[in-house]
């Protein structure tokens, strides 16, 4: 008798993430779709994006750790463990075509308390669009179970654009609503 072969779970399963909407919930335009994948490495997460280039300037820093990236060009991802605003803890993650990075710990909503913490990441550009692989540490993670949520940002002035994998409500955007993100499944 044949037999149904069972999903894949294995520490390598791949998690891929679509930002197609608005930070809104609107539709984002085709042009400005990014696919983020997350799988489990050895020694932690491995975030990889494909991003549509859009010009925007860097940041006039060389490449690293840099403060206020999310002024640029940007791909961001949220990890958060359990609990409400006041007590929740999570990371911030945020890399831009150019090879600047950002890692922030978060302990309650907007509070930081470690920042600009270093990361392994490699970015390339392939015509129009540009690569990025970090390696995020178990040690940045917090506690489990786990919620996500992925974002992009490009555009400067009245063209800025802000899209968002989970649909996140309010008068403007605002990317830290850990209660509105959803569970992390590798």
């Amino acid at each position: 008798m044949p037999t149904t072969p069972r999903p894949q779970t294995s520490p390598a399963a791949i998690t891929p993430l679509l930002i197609a909407r608005a930070w809104d919930g609107g539709p984002a335009r085709p042009e400005e779709v990014v696919l983020v994948t997350l799988r489990r490495g050895e020694d932690g997460l491995v975030l990889h994006v494909n991003a549509p280039m859009h010009g925007d300037p860097p940041p006039a820093s060389p490449p690293g750790p840099t403060w206020a990236l999310w002024e640029h060009e940007v791909v961001e991802l949220f990890i958060a463990g359990p609990g409400e605003d006041a007590d929740v803890r999570y990371l911030e993650l945020e890399l831009g075509p150019h090879g600047h990075q950002l890692v922030l710990i978060l302990a309650g909503r907007r509070h930081i308390v470690e920042r600009e913490l270093p990361l392994t990441v490699t970015t390339r550009t392939l015509g129009a669009r540009w690569i990025a692989e970090a390696l995020i540490p178990e040690g940045l993670l917090p506690q489990g179970p786990l919620r996500m949520n992925a974002t992009a940002i490009h555009g400067q002035g009245e063209d800025r654009r802000y899209l968002s994998l989970v649909a996140l409500p309010g008068a403007a955007p605002d990317f830290h609503q850990p209660q509105r993100f959803i569970d992390l499944r590798l």
